[in-house]
C-alpha cells in the first residue's frame, strides 16, 4: 500500500513539474524567444529554433528582431541543406522586413539556394530553367549588384549543365531512331560560345551509373529490341523507300495453304 503511494506521488510530481516548464515556456518577451533561437541554431537544433521563431512571432508580432531572426534562420536552413525551407523564410523576409538593400541581397541568397538545391542537373530541368530565369530577373533588377559575378559564375554553371543535359536527351532520341526530336532538343538555347568537346561532363557515381549510364548509353541497352514505334516514328524518313522482298521463314512449310 506504501508503495502504491509512493508512485503515485512521484508520478504526481513529474506530471505537475512538466506542467509547470511547459507553462512557463509562454508569454516571453521577444528578447528571449530571440536568444533561444540563436542559441538552438548554434546547436545544430533547427527543429527547436523554428519552435521558437514561431513563439517570437506569434507573440511579438511587430518585434523588430523578427526582421534579423528570419534571415538567421534562412541562412541556416540553407546551410543544413534545407534549400525549400531556406526559400521559404527569404520570401517571408522579402515580403514583411526587406529594405532595398536587404532585398537585393535576398534574392541573391534565393537563387543560391536554387542553385545548391542542384547536386544533379539532369535530375531536375525544370529548376535549371526557374534558376536561370531567376538569374535574368536579378540582372535586369540590380544591373550594378556587387553579387553580380556570383550570380554570373551560377549562371554559367548552369548553362552548361542545361547545354549538356539537352545533348544527353538528343542522344537518347538518336538511338531511339528519332532524329527529328534530337534535332529539336539540340536548337534550344545551345551553347555557343564554348566548343561542346570542351565541356568536361559530371562524373556519375558507380552506383548511380548502373541505372542512369552515363549519358550516351546504358549497361541494360542490349536488353532493348532495336525496333523502332510505328507510332513515335519521325516524319522525314521517305515513306517511298523500296521494301525489302519478304523471302518468308524457315518454318513456312508447317502453316496449311488453304
Amino acid at each position: 500500500m506504501i508503495r502504491t503511494w509512493l508512485i503515485a506521488i512521484t508520478t504526481l510530481i513529474l506530471l505537475t513539474g512538466c506542467g509547470s516548464k511547459d507553462l512557463e515556456e509562454f508569454n516571453k518577451p521577444a528578447e528571449y524567444w530571440y536568444e533561444k533561437m540563436v542559441t538552438a541554431v548554434s546547436n545544430g537544433n533547427l527543429e527547436r529554433a523554428d519552435s521558437y521563431f514561431s513563439s517570437l512571432q506569434s507573440e511579438h508580432i511587430s518585434s523588430p528582431f523578427l526582421s534579423e531572426a528570419t534571415m538567421i534562420m534562412a541562412q541556416a536552413h540553407m546551410a543544413h541543406e534545407e534549400y525549400l525551407l531556406s526559400e521559404h523564410f527569404l520570401d517571408e523576409y522579402i515580403r514583411r522586413y526587406a529594405t532595398p538593400e536587404g532585398r537585393e541581397y535576398a534574392e541573391f541568397l534565393k537563387i543560391k539556394a536554387k542553385f545548391l538545391a542542384l547536386p544533379n542537373p539532369g535530375r531536375d530541368q525544370g529548376l535549371i530553367d526557374e534558376t536561370l530565369n531567376s538569374v535574368e530577373t536579378f540582372k535586369r533588377s540590380y544591373p550594378n549588384s556587387m553579387y553580380l559575378p556570383l550570380v554570373h559564375s551560377m549562371e554559367t554553371q548552369l548553362q552548361l549543365a542545361r547545354g549538356v543535359l539537352n545533348e544527353q536527351i538528343a542522344e537518347l532520341y538518336e538511338r531511339l531512331g528519332k532524329p527529328k526530336a534530337a534535332g529539336s532538343y539540340r536548337t534550344i538555347a545551345p551553347v555557343t560560345w564554348i566548343d561542346s568537346k570542351n565541356i568536361v561532363r559530371a562524373e556519375v557515381p558507380w552506383y548511380r551509373e548502373m541505372f542512369e549510364g552515363d549519358g550516351t548509353s546504358s549497361w541494360y541497352a542490349f536488353m532493348i529490341p532495336k525496333t523502332r514505334s510505328v507510332v513515335s516514328m519521325d516524319d522525314n524518313e521517305s515513306t517511298a523507300s523500296p521494301k525489302k522482298q519478304d523471302n518468308g521463314s524457315w518454318y513456312d512449310f508447317l502453316i496449311p495453304h488453304f
